[in-house]
């Protein structure tokens, strides 16, 4: 094995050299437990924790190692290391935190390429898709859609499955797969190139983990039926974890996610709505709200059928996420930097004192 299986380029090495980082080794973040990180490096694997300036100065979760990550560190016996750089990230593909506003939960980082991967059997959501596509775009990663249990539902179904996707999602590959009989695999490994990092998206109980399962040929993760009282997926990875495959590639499962929020996705939103964006510009209004404007391109496109209703409507509510996220980060920022000139008049008023 060498670092470049590992994903580890040039751009790495790059800035390794010009921040005379030489003195350490080098490693990728397979999983995280609580602060405690598994690092693998060609020497093998090591349970590593950052050094204190690491936490000292970290400013938000996006300053903490995540899997993915290339880090600079020192190895010690009994297996054990110490983190003390986080190279810089290509692509960091995150959400918002559950239940904590204004937080942003990292999903993994340094990733070509995402599997957004739902089930064609039971909840197919082509809104939840659309989440998932917006936060891909947002991330620069390349999204490929992978719809499992096809062996679950007759040929007319998945037909009309993809037709329902292609209306409403352009020029994203869509690979229809059986776990059961490997039906599209051939499809999905020929995606799979060695140094390349792929991630699984998606919802408890679409198939994640089997799929990772088969395609390293390993009983690596955990799998379970679907519920039969709720039909819903169980959440069997309970953590991130790197997988480097034996034919090629790296592979990272994530746990399920049933709640997908919208963070930083500007530019996510652009690329997965382009039309009713580029429309957006021809408005009556500059702020246009697309929602009661008289003169509003967008609503008129909709009313024409040229913009798929329930597609506009999905658009509203993650722009209207978007835009509570963007007030909500804006409203933390200033207090934090109230209470940072509070501390500093303070500290100023004891220095008077003496």
């Amino acid at each position: 094995m060498t670092l470049a299986d590992l994903g580890y380029n040039d751009q790495f090495e790059k800035f390794r050299i010009e921040h005379q980082l030489n003195s350490f080794e080098v490693g990728r973040v397979i999983s995280e437990h609580r602060e405690r990180y598994i690092v693998k490096t060609l020497k093998g694997e090591f349970e590593a924790v950052i050094i204190g300036n690491m936490r000292f100065t970290a400013k938000s979760r996006e300053d903490f190692p995540a899997v993915g990550d290339w880090v600079s560190l020192t190895t010690h016996d009994f297996d054990f290391a110490i983190i003390h750089h986080i190279l810089p990230r290509f692509s960091v593909i995150k959400r918002q935190a559950v239940g904590q506003f204004g937080a942003i939960q990292i999903i993994a980082t340094n990733i070509d390429v995402a599997f957004i991967v739902q089930a064609a059997d039971r909840d197919f959501n082509i809104n939840r898709l659309e989440r998932y596509l917006t936060i891909c775009n947002s991330s620069k990663v390349k999204p490929i859609i992978v719809l499992t249990k096809t062996d679950l539902i007759d040929e007319l179904r998945i037909k009309e499955i993809l037709t329902i996707i292609k209306t409403r999602i352009k020029n994203v590959p869509i690979i229809p797969i059986s776990n059961e009989t490997k039906n599209g695999y051939d499809i999905i490994q020929a995606f799979i190139e060695r140094g390349k990092t792929y991630c699984l998206l998606g919802s408890s109980g679409v198939g994640k983990s089997t799929l990772l399962n088969n395609l390293s040929g390993k009983s690596l993760m955990r799998t379970d039926l679907i519920s039969q009282s709720t039909n819903k997926g169980k959440h069997v990875t309970s953590h991130r974890e790197l997988i480097l495959l034996e034919n090629a590639g790296i592979l990272i499962d994530n746990p399920g996610m049933r709640e997908v929020g919208i963070a930083d996705a500007a530019s996510g939103l652009e690329t997965t709505f382009d039309m009713i964006v580029r429309l957006a510009k021809k408005c009556k209004f500059k702020d246009c709200t697309h929602t009661i404007e008289i003169g509003c391109c967008v609503i008129e496109a909709v009313e024409k059928g040229e913009i798929d209703k329930a597609s506009y409507e999905n658009y509203l509510k993650m722009e209207n996420e978007k835009l509570h996220f963007e007030s909500t980060i804006a409203e933390k920022r200033k207090k934090d930097k109230d209470f940072g000139k509070m501390v500093k008049n303070y500290k100023k008023g004891i220095n008077r004192k003496k």
